[in-house]
């Protein structure tokens, strides 16, 4: 049955009653499986999304419970996600919407309790970061016309996954380049997680910009981490008490930066003098450090105020959207980097 002919409240009945007639269940229980309630097994659930998708059932034409975005975080306590909730924030706004902050899961997927409470919250759409979705929940989204877009998503999309990013690989490059114009060859990295793929594209940036100046690429020089100022430290002081220390080291982000930043204190050693740092993301905090961060930009607020209003518009017409859209970044040039010491 066609989701034209189910946008009337006739057509939704007489879908949720043979719904229900085939899965051999109450129109109660339909109900909750639609809503996100409790008191159905898995079993029975699952049987019942599953007919709901047969049958083409869609909740278009019904009543919105509330014109709200819901942003999915793996953890919302950092500048990062604070960027990214500017942007969201103020295109909903514009669009008389409020948002609503979850907390779920890891950087791969939200919890398995996330999808019961966004579908009894019925927002307009939500925006995850990060994270990706399994084939069920997807389909659980769909069928209630939920329209879902990821942020920096942590691996490869697949194809019907609405994602925004940014140029990840162009910024590897970018950073890398800077130090290598200043004179630089000894230069190390600190990752992030080598799961995520805007984690490696970054590394994967590092390494083309040496392989394009002729600059051996050195895999001692390269340390993963998980993001983190403690990953900055860790991975500092591991590079910077090294007899052949790097005169630069390009962080995965600022707040890796600013552990190396803590780490060349205690070694006494003063940039961009002694080293020069480069960090990736342009947060705030970038610019009030001493000295001033030199950092890939990766445009956070231009992100979330895309993937903000990609979700608006899948949810007015998801047939006729690009659904991947990748940002461009680039360098904000300021006093943390130098040329070596032995240029100068």
């Amino acid at each position: 049955m066609s989701t034209e002919t189910l946008a009337s409240p006739r057509g939704a009945r007489s879908t949720l009653s043979a719904v229900a007639d085939e899965a051999g269940v109450s129109m109660s229980t339909v109900s909750k499986v639609l809503n996100g309630r409790p008191g159905v097994s898995l079993t029975t659930r699952a049987r019942v999304e599953a007919l709901l998708q047969d049958q083409g059932y869609n909740r278009r034409g019904e009543a919105q419970a509330a014109p709200l975005i819901e942003l999915v975080f793996s953890a919302l306590t950092t500048e990062w996600a604070i960027e990214i909730i500017r942007g969201v924030e103020s295109v909903a706004r514009e669009n008389g919407m409020s948002i609503v902050l979850t907390q779920s899961g890891d950087r791969q997927s939200p919890g398995p309790e996330w999808i019961d409470g966004v579908l009894r919250r019925r927002p307009l759409g939500v925006i995850l970061i990060f994270s990706d979705l399994s084939d069920e929940n997807k389909k659980q989204l769909r069928i209630r016309n939920i329209p879902f877009v990821v942020i920096d998503p942590a691996g490869n999309p697949a194809p019907d996954v609405p994602s925004v990013g940014a140029a990840n690989w162009s910024g590897g490059v970018l950073a890398t380049k800077h130090l290598i114009d200043l004179g630089h060859t000894r230069i190390a990295m600190i990752s992030g997680p080598d799961d995520m793929m805007c984690s490696r594209a970054r590394v994967s940036g590092y390494r083309s910009a040496l392989e394009e100046a002729g600059i051996p690429v050195r895999e001692d020089l390269i340390l993963a981490g998980e993001f983190l100022r403690e990953d900055g430290i860790r991975a500092g002081r591991e590079l910077l008490t090294r007899a052949d220390r790097p005169t630069a080291i390009f962080a995965g982000n600022d707040m890796q930066a600013l552990g190396v930043y803590e780490v060349a204190r205690e070694l006494d050693l003063e940039i961009p003098r002694d080293l020069s740092v480069v960090g990736y993301d342009d947060l705030k905090i970038a610019q009030w450090v001493g000295p001033p961060l030199t950092t890939v930009r990766q445009p956070l607020n231009e992100m979330a105020e895309q993937a903000t209003r990609l979700v608006i518009r899948l949810r007015e017409d998801a047939q006729n959207e690009s659904l991947r859209v990748d940002l461009a970044t680039d360098i904000v040039v300021r006093n943390s980097t130098a040329k070596p010491a032995a240029l100068v």
